[in-house]
């Protein structure tokens, strides 16, 4: 019996101001002198525009080099306004966005890491976005309410982890450590849309940026599952992860959120799982990447549900299409569970692997369609 997802609780007020949104073609069309070009390499990031209206936006992107790479708009204080991951060499992707006038900087990161080669773009005039329908300002309230009720509901067991640590418990931590996380999981891409609490609370140690201290889970899941120990800085990191995941639940409230950003962020937690949870390097020492896997899945899943009753309207046949591939993931997935959770990924096999990545796979292609389906009049 497939777990229940989790709830999405009433719909809130609306919010008023649109502010980014990224499409999902995976070849770009976008084609037309009204784009702007972004063409990545491993050296460079080359932008057609430097200045273009505010408003709809279209971004055309070529990845030219050896690397897969990902693009983002950044917002200054590096807020992430769109992003697109999972470029690979030789491959073309368009974004769409609604993008505010001011300035902004579009960066390429070849290998997907580091700070991304960076090129400084504004927006320019009042750039009015087209109205939308009530049905989308209901569900971003109701997503934003989800996302809130996520974090909120992560902190008291992120607090019983954290005092674990304190109390010098391995077994009590190890137990937690899962279970505190998947709050996080379920609504990542509204997490690193703030661009520094990420890197303090979810980072790998593969992933940390020159002379940057690494905090946070995976910090904590290394002391307790490979160094089998826990230490007086342990004692530390517990309370700084505690202080940053209550700045996460601060900020939730305050998070850019549109239709189209809820389609894609579905898309990005897809991807979350495909180059990390299926591969293992996420939870390369605790081994409870399926858990991960999960919340991403119910994530991106309760981004669909609540954008459906517009998408199916404007796309029978992709919602048709969504429906079935959610439920053959989900099916997949219970066929780990052990308990109340699920088995170790260390004993999920090769040929397994790449069957949970090939379901992975027929979802996401079709998930990245769902901006465009959104916004279809």
């Amino acid at each position: 019996m497939r777990a229940a997802r989790t709830s999405v609780v009433a719909a809130i007020s609306a919010l008023a101001t649109i502010t980014a949104v990224a499409g999902c073609a995976q070849k770009s069309d976008a084609k037309g002198s009204d784009a702007v070009q972004i063409t990545a390499s491993d050296d460079a990031c080359e932008v057609s525009k430097t200045s273009f209206p505010a408003g709809h936006v279209k971004l055309a992107v070529e990845n030219k080099g050896s690397k897969v790479t990902e693009v983002y708009v950044y917002a200054p204080g590096d807020r992430i306004v769109t992003e697109r991951e999972n470029i690979g060499p030789g491959t073309s992707t368009s974004i769409s966005a609604e993008i505010k006038a001011g300035s902004y900087e579009i960066a390429c990161k070849p290998g997907m890491k580091g700070h991304g080669i960076r090129q400084k773009v504004s927006a320019t005039g009042k750039g009015a976005v087209a109205g939308r329908d009530p049905k989308l300002d209901k569900a971003v309230a109701a997503y934003r309410a989800y996302a809130q009720q996520q974090a909120d509901e992560t902190l008291p067991v992120a607090q019983k982890f954290a005092d674990a640590i304190k109390k010098d418990d391995i077994d009590g931590a190890k137990k937690l450590y899962a279970p505190s996380r998947v709050g996080w999981e379920r609504t990542e891409p509204v997490a690193e849309s703030f661009g520094d609490i990420d890197p303090k609370v979810d980072v790998r140690e593969d992933g940390l940026e020159k002379g940057q201290k690494w905090t946070g889970w995976h910090r904590l899941e290394k002391s307790l599952w490979q160094a089998k120990k826990i230490t007086a800085a342990d004692h530390a990191l517990a309370d700084r992860l505690i202080k940053d995941l209550k700045d996460w639940q601060k900020r939730v409230g305050t998070a850019d959120i549109t239709p189209t950003s809820m389609a894609n962020g579905a898309k990005e937690l897809l991807d979350e799982v495909q180059t990390g949870k299926v591969t293992g390097e996420e939870e390369r020492y605790s081994h409870t990447d399926l858990v991960d896997f999960e919340g991403n899945l119910e994530g991106a899943e309760t981004s669909y549900k609540l954008l459906k009753p517009v998408a199916a309207k404007n796309d029978p046949e992709l919602a048709k299409d969504l429906d079935k591939q959610f439920a053959a993931v989900g099916k997949l997935l219970d066929k780990y569970r052990e308990g109340k959770g699920f088995v170790s990924y260390d004993t999920v096999t090769e040929s397994q692997r790449k069957e949970l990545s090939d379901a992975v796979n027929a979802l996401a292609e079709p998930l990245s369609r769902l901006a465009a389906a959104v916004v279809t009049k």
